[in-house]
């Protein structure tokens, strides 16, 4: 259409409702009546269940209800989205045993939440205390305490590349690390909430559950085949969601209990979590340890790279062990040319809170993991970490590429991405002035570090739900099977057919998050909305617009060809009197016969790899080891962009978690189990007082997977935001001999590295990999995990 919007910079419509306040969350829209939950944890992170008793809690006022693991039995055990060990499922409440802080012990439902609150102190539970093991390495050594006596280990999943896979016997040069991608809480700004409704038998739903989740439909299937209901009985609807990133995909074992309770009490039950359990109970992400070992000739080529990666699933298998073994290793190619690579993993049970998604999902931590060993290397050989980085990018001519752990690339141009983000640093001038103050002895040191990465979104390619509506009113209905919770999909979808048709934007309406509206959808994660909703939206925004040209060309007696866009609607080309306006236009289809509703589920081939180069500059004062990050530059590249102004958004957001995990944020327990940083007070979130401004821009190397040529942008800046970090902490303190120092770069471990490289005794990077490793199933002889897609 003339005048095109796409790829303009165009506000986002949504927030205005957002600022006003007139936003509805699931806590916003408790129906009157409505019993609340409050459950009792377990402040035990390994033990036997002797005894619940729950009578003193029963008699307490309010009290519609107690349950226990006892009362859930007739219902099947709760299982993720994505099952790591089908052997580890979780009972709705603990049975026999509990496997972490916070599991989940009793349910008390009573008619207000301060009567619930009340009535779980007078829940008595008889625990006989086990061994914890919290450390994922500890818990695969011989010997280890046992969450399941019956598997025999603690190996929830795990594999080995064959023995005749030599990728570092032509390396002329080896640099190893074992690096560390700690735990983090995945910290929505909303957690958890869900109200469950049930219905009676003359009524359209068995069960209504509103719920603060990214994938509705998922949700839906997962609640009906738990309780065996027919699909189409089950409504799940998600209003505004404050955040997800990765923590609220599938259904959680708390909205399972919940859903039960309504069922068994015939009335509508809630439950919002508090922050405290939002800390300890909604799954962590990340949680890798990695033992890398890269090779490379003399001349700077890389040869081949070596990684042994053990996972953290945390308690019950929890599914985040699971990209251990997929996209950790599927991305652990990056961007370069390596000739061979082997990968063994492992997915560690631990008496810790289970592991799930968290931004990047797999792809961050593989990320990390090479681009320090490319650092690394570029120090050991004394090449420019730039241009060590440029003599081993894979080609843009070399496209599409299958890598050597079978990813299969769509497209890329790296080099252009790291040569803007160099420019934009001003990168020949920043390691100028870094010479000058090294020479000049300063004991604020600076430290320039990169990071060029390729991410996968929308993994599995597959399609999505969306449809296009002409209304009466001359507007137009936009609706899609994924989910918004913050990216800006209604200005996206709205930009789209407002470009396709020529309806205003403000006269554009979004319909998502609700199963009774939308038929089916595969909701948000793995950044694959608009790539896949949108090129949805868009064939079908066309289709609407052939059939109105065509009512128009009836109705006006003209040939169908000759119309055009028009002011408010269609007309003759060349005849500005001949023209019908949109609402004219949707009488004249009504008058004709015609529908103008077009519902599309386009079909991408594969997944696409998006991609960026950072640079990080920080200082760090040697006196204290306190890291100050002072610029940031991303340059991501996203494919064709539709609209600067949100991918921006996603950039920021992606930056501020990035740059959090290298220095700030880290889940942390005890010896015994118990959580250390189950607060804000002791797990630390930046402000905006302790980020960088960003230099966020963006390259753009179209897909050819779908019509729009776009790819994933949500995940991006997190990917390419934390090694570069990382890496900038680190060349600030090479002179000093310090190799290496694992995240997060807190002032005390920063300090002691520093302490120690001055005292002539730095640490070595290089442990030797555990045992077990040796032990794992070879890959190819069983189903393999990592062929799971894991889009959340």
């Amino acid at each position: 259409m003339p005048g095109s919007i796409m790829g303009t910079a165009v506000r986002r419509v949504e927030d205005p409702e957002l600022i006003r306040g007139h936003a509805t969350y699931v806590d916003n829209i408790v129906p009157p009546g409505a019993l609340h939950c409050v459950f009792v944890r377990s402040p035990l992170a390994h033990a036997r269940l002797d005894a619940v008793d729950v009578a003193k809690a029963r008699g307490a006022p309010g009290v519609v209800a107690v349950l226990t693991g006892e009362d859930m039995t007739a219902i099947p055990d709760h299982r993720p989205f994505m099952v790591l060990n089908d052997a580890c499922a979780r009972p709705l409440l603990a049975r026999g045993k509990v496997r972490f802080v916070g599991d989940m012990v009793a349910a008390v439902i009573a008619t207000t939440r301060a009567e619930a609150v009340d009535a779980a102190e007078l829940v008595e539970v008889d625990y006989d205390p086990l061994e914890p093991v919290v450390d994922p390495e500890a818990a695969l050594a011989d010997g280890a305490p046992l969450q399941f006596e019956e598997l025999g280990s603690n190996l929830a999943a795990g594999f080995r590349d064959p023995d005749d896979v030599h990728p570092l016997d032509d390396a002329d040069v080896v640099v190893r690390a074992r690096i560390v991608n700690q735990r983090l809480a995945v910290a929505p700004m909303e957690g958890n909430a869900v109200t469950a409704t049930p219905g009676g038998a003359d009524e359209a739903y068995d069960m209504t559950v509103h719920v603060s989740t990214q994938m509705p439909h998922g949700l839906r299937g997962q609640v009906a085949a738990q309780w065996g209901w027919d699909t189409e009985r089950v409504r799940v609807v998600a209003p505004h969601v404050g955040g997800g990133f990765g923590g609220k995909a599938g259904l959680a074992p708390e909205h399972a209990v919940v859903v039960e309770a309504a069922r068994q009490l015939g009335r509508a039950v809630t439950w919002t979590e508090t922050r405290s359990e939002n800390l300890t109970a909604m799954p962590h992400g990340r949680g890798q340890v990695q033992y890398g070992e890269l090779g490379l000739r003399r001349d700077g080529t890389i040869v081949g790279l070596r990684a042994r990666v053990v996972g953290d699933s945390g308690a019950y298998a929890g599914f985040g062990g699971a990209l251990t073994l997929g996209p950790t290793r599927n991305m652990a190619q990056g961007v370069y040319r390596i000739p061979e690579i082997a990968y063994d993993g492992a997915a560690a049970l631990t008496t810790t809170t289970p592991m799930g998604a968290f931004r990047g999902a797999g792809r961050p931590e593989a990320a990390a993991m090479v681009e320090r060993l490319v650092d690394m290397a570029a120090h050991e050989l004394g090449i420019d970490p730039a241009e060590l980085r440029r003599r081993n990018f894979l080609q843009p001519e070399e496209f599409p590429l299958t890598t050597r752990t079978g990813s299969l690339y769509d497209s890329g141009d790296y080099e252009r991405a790291l040569d803007a983000a160099l420019r934009a640093s001003g990168y020949d001038a920043l390691r100028r002035e870094q010479a000058e103050r090294r020479a000049r002895g300063d004991r604020v040191a600076l430290g320039i570090g990169l990071a060029v990465y390729v991410e996968v979104t929308a993994g599995g390619g597959g399609g999505e739900y969306g449809s296009v509506s002409l209304d009466a009113d001359g507007g137009a209905t936009v609706s899609v099977g994924t989910s918004a919770h913050g990216q800006g999909h209604a200005t996206s979808f709205a930009m789209i057919v407002a470009d396709r048709l020529g309806v205003p934007m403000e006269q554009v309406r979004f319909v998502q998050s609700d199963t009774a509206a939308v038929p089916r959808g595969g909701g948000t994660g793995g950044s694959r909305s608009l790539q896949l909703a949108g090129s949805s939206v868009l064939v079908a925004a066309d289709a609407v617009l052939a059939r109105a040209r065509e009512v128009v060309a009836s109705a006006l007696e003209a040939d169908a060809d000759d119309i055009t866009a028009a002011e408010d609607g269609l007309g003759v080309a060349g005849v500005p009197d001949r023209a019908l306006t949109w609402s004219e236009i949707a009488a004249a289809a009504d008058e004709q016969g015609v529908s103008l509703t077009e519902v599309r589920d386009e079909q991408q081939p594969g997944a696409t790899y998006p991609f960026g180069a950072h640079v990080s500059v920080v200082e760090v004062d040697l006196d204290t080891g306190r890291v100050t990050p002072v610029r940031h530059v991303a340059v991501d590249d996203c494919g064709t962009v539709l609209n600067p102004t949100l991918v921006a958004g996603q950039q920021h957001g992606g930056l501020a978690q990035g740059i959090s995990q290298a220095l700030w944020e880290g889940f942390s327990y005890d010896a015994d189990g118990n959580p250390t940083s189950g607060t804000f007070a002791a797990y630390l979130l930046p402000t905006a007082a302790e980020v960088p401004s960003y230099e966020a821009s963006s390259t753009e190397t179209p897909t050819p997977y779908n019509p729009l040529g776009a790819k994933g942008i949500g995940e991006a800046a997190t990917i390419g935001s934390t090694p570069a970090v990382q890496n900038a902490v680190v060349d600030a303190l090479a002179p000093l001999g310090v190799r290496h120092v694992d995240m997060p770069l807190t002032p005390d471990r920063v300090w002691r590295a520093i302490r120690a490289a001055e005292a002539g005794t730095p640490a070595d990077p290089w442990s030797e990999p555990p045992a077990f490793f040796a032990d794992l199933p070879v890959r190819g002889a069983a189903a393999d995990p990592e062929a799971a897609s894991v889009d959340v």
